[in-house]
């Protein structure tokens, strides 16, 4: 069975962009573990969609920036 937005993927929530891009860090069910730029969230993949070339370059950035300045997996 297929799980859409499954862990690794770019994603960005289809009703707000308050959340900006995020990766997803974990499934649960029908819920998806992500970090968005400030925070992680769990949120329902229904509620999630691809994120654009442009959103995945700048959470991909963001990412690079937190390990280069703090370490570990991000």
């Amino acid at each position: 069975m297929h799980t859409p937005h499954g862990p690794g993927a770019f994603v960005a929530h289809t009703g707000t962009d308050v959340y900006g891009p995020g990766k997803v860090i974990a499934v649960d069910g029908a819920h998806r573990r992500v970090r968005f730029t400030h925070f992680v969230a769990t949120i329902h993949a229904s509620d999630l969609r691809a994120a654009s070339a442009a959103e995945t370059r700048e959470i991909q950035a963001w990412l690079r920036a937190k390990q280069q300045r703090y370490g570990g997996e991000w």
